[in-house]
């Protein structure tokens, strides 16, 4: 088991994972975000999320200058403490997100498939559909390098689209309740690296890296960190990873912030 007196980074989506699925609360998390902060252990939020949500979310925690990966792994916000990074403050890993727009859109002109975007709807639709304010939920169209919708068509649909978009040098992404669309050359296991890369280079020494998630689309945080905890989520097809190795991987029994707070009381109990 590690020990919190060790070099460690902790790696962590948000909905569902670190926030309510529904209500957005983190508040079961509260005492152990307190507790890594006062042994100054990094925790890099890692969603699908736009940088502009998670520049708010980061303050409503209290994880203000810390990295985090947003938009499934296609932007890379850097630490404030490396101003002096050629890619500071922002790496963009991939297809800028109106160049995404344009060839989904014309995908969905000739082949007629149906789907709603983010983009096609305005704050109040959005609003109602995850439960954010308006603000928050304006925010949550600000994209910089990916797409995100909601799937409307048949599982043949999706699968020709799916591999028209691989075609294409893009993927298509599950989340907790929506679909993403980034540069096939990103992800949340690419973004993990890079980052992982960046501590390896500026501290002499890769931390023990530890991952939460609980969805499908947090697989490839999850296979790439050193311990992962899978949380209980909404998704049917839960989350497949290469390595289940129960000393590597818990699985918890709680969902959202509850299952985060159990899957370190796992992980750190001695």
């Amino acid at each position: 088991m590690p020990s919190l007196e060790d070099p460690l980074l902790i790696y962590s989506d948000l909905d569902g994972t670190l926030l309510d699925i529904h209500t957005y609360d983190w508040q079961p998390a509260a005492g152990w975000l307190e507790r890594l902060q006062d042994h100054q252990i990094p925790v890099i939020l890692c969603s699908s999320k736009t940088a502009a949500e998670m520049l708010q979310i980061q303050s409503d925690l209290g994880l203000d200058g810390l990295p985090f990966i947003a938009e499934n792994g296609a932007v890379v916000q850097l630490d404030v403490r490396w101003n002096d990074h050629p890619n500071s403050p922002r790496l963009i890993n991939g297809v800028p997100h109106t160049d995404i727009v344009q060839v989904i859109n014309q995908l969905r002109s000739d082949a007629g498939y149906k789907f709603t975007t983010f983009d096609d709807v305005d704050d109040k639709v959005l609003s109602e559909w995850t439960g954010l304010s308006r603000e928050r939920a304006a925010l949550a169209r600000l994209h910089e390098a990916s797409v995100t919708l909601i799937w409307r068509d048949s599982d043949e649909q999706m699968a020709a689209f799916e591999t028209a978009l691989e075609t294409l040098g893009l993927k298509f992404v599950q989340g907790a309740r929506f679909w993403h669309i980034l540069d096939a050359r990103g992800g949340k296991d690419q973004a993990v690296s890079w980052l992982n890369e960046q501590y390896l280079q500026r501290d002499g020494m890769l931390p023990t890296t530890l991952g939460l998630g609980d969805g499908p689309n947090d697989a490839p945080l999850l296979d790439s960190v050193d311990l992962a905890v899978v949380i209980k989520g909404i998704n049917r097809q839960g989350i497949q990873l290469k390595n289940d190795d129960p000393e590597r991987v818990y699985h918890t029994q709680q969902p959202g912030p509850a299952g985060w707070r159990e899957g370190l009381d796992h992980f750190f109990s001695s």
